[in-house]
Parts: structure tokens; sequence; C-alpha cells
């Protein structure tokens, strides 16, 4: 496995796909998903270029950022947020990408006050049946952003999902195309420092189709550094 070489072909991906949708390649944000892949694996990825990196839990990243405390990089908590790890989480990630509950965003919000901090936050959206998904409800997102826009160190700059796995990637067009309708409902609010700017939307498999959706932020692991490491025992 070659990481420079798996980032080549992801850029790759990306601007065809952009040039299929008629769009520019500067408004996809590629986030390097490190979950379960160690440190030096993400030293290699910063070394190729990328500077935006995806973790799905608090305290495997915080083991990480130990190691990597020299690199200007972005970090993205891109898991489920339990409400114990709100006032860590606060403290190491740049953006919280999961917000799933006005409970959840309540904490987020007085920690990022008690820090003197503005917190880039995307809320997540629940699509499709699967029981085991987070996220908000589609007819509680609307309740939520309004809640949202009252909270001063919250910065909300749009939506994530993670839709059903199909092995047709075509498949999960339906679900990223409802994800972009929803933000333009949002924003037609005009709610008070709610901008729904951001739709972070694909991985590795089927980031090309949620691009000619309007994705600007696709999260994208196994693609440029291989399949996950087996959890540690």
């Amino acid at each position: 496995m070659n990481i420079a070489e798996n980032i080549e072909r992801v850029q790759d991906r990306i601007h065809r796909a952009c040039q299929r949708s008629g769009r520019s390649a500067n408004d996809v944000r590629l986030i390097a998903v490190s979950k379960t892949q160690p440190a030096e694996a993400i030293r290699h990825a910063y070394g190729s270029g990328l500077r935006e990196f995806g973790e799905n839990r608090v305290q495997e990243a915080a083991a990480k950022r130990k190691e990597l405390e020299d690199l200007d990089a972005a970090w993205h908590l891109i898991g489920h947020l339990q409400s114990n790890k709100v006032k860590q989480a606060c403290r190491m990630f740049d953006w919280i990408q999961s917000v799933d509950s006005l409970h959840l965003a309540e904490k987020i919000d007085r920690e990022a006050v008690a820090l003197g901090r503005k917190m880039p936050v995307l809320i997540e959206v629940h699509l499709g049946d699967e029981t085991s998904k987070f996220g908000v409800e589609e007819d509680d997102l609307v309740r939520m952003a309004e809640g949202m826009a009252t909270m001063p160190s919250l910065e909300p700059r749009g939506l994530m999902t993670l839709p059903p796995f199909f092995e047709d990637p075509q498949a999960g067009r339906p679900f990223f195309r409802r994800l972009r309708e929803l933000a333009a409902r949002i924003d037609a609010r005009r709610l008070l420092g709610v901008q729904m700017t951001e739709l972070s939307m694909g991985m590795s498999h089927d980031f090309e189709i949620a691009i000619e959706e309007g994705a600007t932020i696709i999260r994208v692991g196994t693609a440029i550094f291989g399949e996950r490491r087996p959890k540690q025992p």
C-alpha cells in the first residue's frame, strides 16, 4: 500500500466527479478518515499533502494527537459523541460533524463558551431505516436548527449523513440528494448564525455520487489508508 499513490487516485476521482457535475474541485474538501490507523500512517498522508483528518472516537484520537502535535492539521470528530466526552472533544477537535441532538448541542455550546471559542459543527441527519445509525430525524431537523441558532458559541455550518451501504453506489444518490434538499429548507428560514454551506456525505465507495449531488466534504478512509486495522484487544 502506498498512501501517496492512493491519495493521487482519490484526487483524480474527485476531479472527474467535479467535471461531470460542473463543479470546481476546490469546492470539495477531502477529510482523511484515520480511525484505527496508526499515527505513522497519518503522518504519511500529511506528507502527501492532506491537512484534514477525521476520527470516530475521542479516546483514540487523543492518543494519536500526542504523537502528532507538530502537524498543522485540522481534526474532525465524525463519530458519535457521548455527553461525557464533550469537554475533551471541544479541546481536541476543530470541527464536530456529528451533533445529533439539542441536548448534545447545548453541552458543546457551554463548553465552547468556557473555552472562549466558536465551535464549527454539522448536524448529523439520520436518513434510512437503520436503527444502528445515529442522527436527527428529518421531522426534528428544523426545530433543532432553530434551537442551535440561539447558542452563542456554536457555528452550525451544514449537515452530515451516513446513509445505508449499497453495493451499487448509485443507490445512495437519493439519500445524498435528500440531504441537499434538507439543507436548502433550513437555509430558506434564514436563521441567524445558521448557514448550510457544508454537506458532509460520501465515503470511499460512493463519494463521486455524493459530489455529483452537492457534497462539499467527503470522508475517505479505505481508499487512502487501505482496509481498517483490527481493534486491539
